[in-house]
């Protein structure tokens, strides 16, 4: 092995402390975008049984528009949404990047910054909406 190879096994770190580790802000958007996904994967039953309640009869569509009456269904319906518009803000920043465009660190932070500001933004007028 030749000197250059034992300096860079050196001065790898042997045990990484993941609580020390600070994240770039694209790397969260990125993450979260992926935790919304799987979000909204399970959140889709929830609606379409929702649905399914609601258009069965007259009844059973008043019973769900009193089921929204409970503070954690209302809960569980604003996070749902968050999600929703938290994937839906981010999937757009990852289309326009896929054009070429956004791909630089400093352009790339500023544009997570930005789709963190419009989903908290996004998130408060939902909240407003459901409550």
């Amino acid at each position: 092995m030749e000197q250059s190879e034992q300096n860079v096994k050196k001065k790898r770190p042997v045990h990484l402390d993941l609580q020390t580790i600070r994240f770039p802000a694209t790397a969260i958007a990125s993450i979260l975008h992926r935790v919304s996904g799987v979000i909204m994967l399970f959140a889709v039953g929830i609606l379409i049984w929702l649905l399914n309640e609601s258009l069965a009869s007259p009844e059973s569509f008043a019973g769900i528009q009193s089921l929204f009456d409970n503070l954690l269904v209302k809960f569980v319906i604003w996070g749902i949404l968050t999600a929703l518009g938290y994937h839906l803000i981010v999937g757009l920043r990852h289309l326009v990047m896929d054009t070429g465009r956004w791909e630089e660190l400093a352009s790339g932070i500023a544009s997570a910054k930005v789709a963190f500001a419009l989903s908290a933004a996004f998130s408060i007028i939902v909240g407003i909406w459901v409550w």
